[in-house]
């Protein structure tokens, strides 16, 4: 399930205008689930993403948390691209989710995104 990947990781996916970054939050085991954010800002390549990744500057946040089953994560082709320790901010929607219901969705990242 974690294909080397580890909270903090900086992921993008290709859409057909360009790319999207998504953000690793947490790798649970159980129950299990893969808890990413997304950014709704768009990449024309894959260097000006990892720039945005690499830099201090805010990036824009199209969904805060979602906890996503393998079959969901792996439904998406994500390369990672970069990593940077999470914030207390950034993790809040996961810690959230923790103390809530923990409803762990089916569906891929693409579709909750609205991308085809």
């Amino acid at each position: 399930m974690h294909h080397g990947l580890k909270a903090g990781d900086f992921l993008i996916i290709q859409i057909e205008a360009g790319y999207v970054m998504l953000r690793l939050l947490a790798i649970d085991e159980e129950p299990a689930a893969m808890h990413v954010a997304a950014y709704s800002d768009y990449f024309h390549d894959v260097e000006t993403a990892e720039a945005a990744a690499v830099s201090s500057r805010e990036l824009r946040m199209s969904i805060e948390h979602v906890a996503l089953t393998e079959r969901a994560f792996e439904a998406t082709q994500a390369a990672p691209i970069a990593n940077r320790e999470l914030t207390d901010k950034e993790l809040e929607p996961l810690e959230n989710w923790r103390r809530g219901e923990m409803n762990i969705s089916d569906t891929s990242i693409r579709l909750l995104l609205g991308l085809r």
